[in-house]
């Protein structure tokens, strides 16, 4: 059974329903999720012995938020090499952007390319964030995290 930390950082609420979906997600799969806010984390030691790792940040001016990205510069210098890792994140709107130009997959980028991560097979999960408190949303975070805990468990 492998142990995932989902750790988020929420303004308005949107990314902790996400973060709370794919935690069902993964339980559903027979894993067990740790759903926890990063500004609740206060050691290092809090995110050691988990098998994955998924972060979780909404999208502001197309990049993470100052404080996820200092989150995971100092929380993971650690924890990293041959773990799983997985980005999740909503936004407000598009504006014609490319979501590889969004908070989660700049976060999935830096999950691999900084601190050596095993990239998820599904890439980021990036919803708009009025889809996220529908079923649809709730459906889709659930299967992330389905589909990881699986990954682990496999």
């Amino acid at each position: 059974m492998g142990k995932v930390m989902i750790a988020y950082y929420s303004a308005g609420g949107t990314t902790q329903q996400m973060a709370a979906y794919i935690g069902e997600g993964v339980r559903i799969s027979g894993g067990e999720a740790a759903v926890k806010e990063i500004l609740d984390i206060k050691t290092v030691e809090e995110l050691s012995g988990y098998d994955g790792y998924m972060f979780g940040a909404p999208t502001y001016s197309l990049d993470v938020s100052e404080v996820m990205k200092k989150f995971l510069s100092t929380a993971l210098k650690d924890v990293r090499v041959d773990k799983l890792g997985g980005s999740f994140g909503s936004y407000t709107h598009d504006v014609a952007y490319g979501h590889d130009n969004h908070a989660p997959a700049n976060i999935f980028k830096m999950l691999q390319d900084s601190f050596k991560m095993n990239p998820f097979e599904l890439g980021a999960l990036i919803l708009r964030e009025d889809i996220v408190d529908t079923v649809e949303g709730m459906r889709a975070c659930q299967e992330y995290g389905k589909v990881f805990g699986a990954r682990l468990n496999g």
